[in-house]
């Protein structure tokens, strides 16, 4: 809506998660490349954790682009499945036939897969999202998945991905073992002041406004303590305070534009 006013060729601060737009703090950069690692190289289990709004999902999202044809991927967004349902699901993603629609008819079908994945040297990754709500008898499930493996590989590689709440799931004594195979774990935090700035920058170029300054030091300090650094809160703002600049037909004096836009309606609701 206002993109033009700005001389962009799309609005930076949709909340939606686009890759295109991945800004990497040290830490997003951090668990991005020990994710990779742990795909490629097969480890199996692996966990990224942070709060709501942290960029969790813009960073798989990333990361499954990255990686193209050469990983299948299956995405579990409903953590309310059961067990069986969990099944289906991942054979539906998968695009498996399974030849009996039983427990150990979908395991068979999905063994062949793997196997088949294997032997042309790709390799298959679940994503379970929300993963902090799974039920106990899904993880269950969850960890018998782990157990398609060779003798020197693992062939179904699984990340769990959920708010820090998750971990406090997988300390429970009952799922030790889940906990165990995780060989790689990983947090996303909020940015700082400076990361801040920066973020708000990179998506603006993103968006095609190279070298353009909307946000002065003084709109960015404002941004950061209404935001607290949280990307999806950032981009809820900046994205109020754009629009309001541009109902206003002004670029000025952006700071109290800032203030204005977090009073908004929605910005304390997203920062519950």
């Amino acid at each position: 809506m206002y993109s033009s006013f700005y001389g962009l060729k799309e609005e930076p601060f949709s909340i939606t998660p686009d890759p295109g737009f991945l800004f990497f703090s040290k830490k997003h950069e951090e668990a991005f490349f020990d994710l990779l690692y742990g795909i490629k190289s097969r480890r199996g289990f692996m966990e990224i954790t942070g709060s709501i709004g942290a960029g969790k999902t813009t960073l798989y999202r990333a990361l499954l682009e990255h990686l193209g044809d050469s990983v299948r991927s299956a995405l579990i967004i409903n953590p309310s499945l059961s067990p069986v349902q969990l099944l289906q699901t991942i054979m539906e993603d998968f695009k498996i036939e399974a030849k009996t629609k039983t427990r150990k008819g979908y395991f068979d079908a999905l063994n062949a897969f793997l196997m088949e994945l294997a032997n042309t040297g790709s390799t298959a990754l679940l994503i379970l999202d929300e993963a902090q709500n799974l039920k106990p008898a899904t993880l269950e499930q969850i960890r018998l998945l782990s157990n398609f493996e060779t003798n020197k590989k693992k062939l179904l590689q699984i990340m769990l991905v959920g708010q820090p709440e998750l971990r406090d799931l997988l300390a429970k004594p009952s799922l030790t073992q889940i906990k165990q195979r995780i060989t790689v774990s990983t947090h996303l935090t909020s940015l700082d002041r400076n990361e801040t700035e920066l973020y708000i920058c990179h998506r603006i170029r993103v968006a095609g406004g190279d070298g353009m300054l909307i946000f002065d030091k003084a709109a960015v300090d404002e941004v950061f303590h209404y935001s607290q650094g949280v990307p999806r809160l950032i981009n809820v703002i900046c994205d109020k305070a754009l629009l309001i600049a541009y109902l206003k037909r002004t670029s000025q004096n952006m700071r109290s534009v800032i203030h204005e836009a977090a009073k908004k309606p929605g910005i304390s609701e997203i920062q519950r």
